[in-house]
């Protein structure tokens, strides 16, 4: 066991709410590699979500080799397609992997250098509300990007989202507000490696004002590192820099955190809960 789980007390576990398994650098190694260092760190849940209906599949089976990983529909808002799933497409997906969220999905509105959106802004709105139509069909909670896009993103979750479904924003950066709005309607709100930089006392002030029982830990990796691996492509195990840093700002014990936001994390994600497991391995025994 390493030095930093050694810092949490069994049963507290960690749980990397939004990772991208498909998408590691090479230098980190296999999937099997950079799982079974995210284990020894204490992290037991990984939710890896999609980008593009096209790489689910591969998700499916990853999650298919480890118990401990889950997985979302989804084409992220930053995604240039030639050709824009339909709603019964996304449904069709949804049905035929069986997935426990609807993401990476939502609306980036932040423009290059030369004012121009990579997406435009009536393709990604009419993507989005797709997706959270298929979410709300399939009673399946949604995993949202939201940059540049507060109003719309609020817009958009109160219009289509049952608050007793609901979802998260993941990573996090908007102000405390848009999180309150978010979290009256049913929402978890997800902070990543952000927390740890020294520009992100926005972040930390996040983390001391949210309601611990409505926050998820994350590492959005490869990308984001934390500190004090900033430079470096990031995996799972460093979710455990991001619980650290929460406990300290709320002045509370890394096991509390842990305890917490795993908890969080199975009350949003109904489908990865053990109850849920054990009721779908009976029905299918």
């Amino acid at each position: 066991m390493s030095q930093l789980a050694e810092q949490l007390s069994w049963p507290s576990v960690l749980i990397d709410s939004h990772c991208h398994l498909d998408r590691l650098d090479a230098e980190s190694g296999s999937v099997d590699e950079v799982l079974s260092r995210a284990r020894e760190s204490g992290v037991r849940g990984f939710l890896a979500v999609a980008t593009t209906l096209e790489g689910v599949p591969g998700l499916a089976e990853i999650g298919r080799r480890h118990d401990d990983v889950f997985f979302g529909v989804g084409v992220h808002p930053m995604q240039c397609l030639e050709h824009e799933p339909t709603l019964e497409e996304i449904t069709d997906c949804i049905d035929r992997f069986e997935p426990v969220a609807v993401g990476e999905i939502g609306l980036d509105f932040q423009t290059d250098e030369q004012g121009q959106l990579r997406v435009p802004r009536d393709v990604q709105l009419t993507r989005f509300e797709r997706h959270l139509r298929a979410a709300h069909e399939a009673e399946l909670p949604v995993s949202i990007h939201t940059r540049a896009a507060r109003e719309e993103t609020l817009k958009m979750i109160e219009h289509h989202i049952d608050p007793n479904v609901g979802g998260v924003l993941h990573c996090f950066t908007e102000d405390l507000e848009m999180a309150r709005r978010a979290v009256a309607h049913g929402f978890m709100i997800s902070l990543s490696g952000i927390v740890t930089f020294a520009s992100a006392e926005n972040v930390r002030a996040l983390a001391r004002a949210l309601p611990l029982d409505r926050l998820l830990l994350e590492t959005d990796s490869p990308w984001l590192s934390p500190v004090p691996y900033r430079g470096r492509a990031n995996e799972p195990a460093r979710v455990l820099e991001v619980a650290r840093v929460i406990a300290r700002e709320r002045g509370i014990s890394l096991d509390e955190v842990a305890m917490q936001t795993t908890a969080n994390f199975h009350r949003l994600f109904r489908r990865t809960a053990p109850s849920h497991a054990a009721a779908a391995s009976f029905v299918n025994a």
